[in-house]
């Protein structure tokens, strides 16, 4: 698509046209609201759970993979690198306090998120 530069009066620029990350490219998608809707309802103890132990966990499964996939792309990325070592980390203490107060929803979780414990 061709622009006409503001600088130079009569020239035009061509630049590519940006696609979202989200829309091309095969960049990973973050969380939408409907796939976190999605993950509530498929993990929900009851009705109106939203923050049982066995939802957190695979929230922060799906956030863990979005991250995973960002840094195959942005190496460089330590910042949110911490914030995936974090997410990792909460996501292990919950696994542990569920896997002492309820082993059955433990294994559960554990087979249908795919994880390795």
């Amino acid at each position: 698509m061709a622009v006409a530069s503001p600088a130079l009066p009569g020239v035009q620029c061509v630049r590519p046209e940006r696609e979202r990350e989200s829309q091309g490219g095969g960049h990973p998608v973050p969380l939408t609201p409907e796939r976190k809707r999605e993950v509530i309802d498929h993990f929900r103890t009851h009705e109106t759970d939203s923050g049982s132990a066995e939802v957190q966990i695979a929230l922060l499964t799906e956030r863990i993979k979005y991250l995973t996939e960002h840094f195959k792309v942005h190496k460089r990325d330590h910042h949110s690198r911490r914030g995936l070592l974090r997410m990792v980390g909460q996501r292990r203490r919950l696994l542990d306090y569920l896997k002492t107060s309820n082993v059955e929803r433990y294994r559960m979780v554990v087979k249908e998120l795919g994880l390795r414990k």
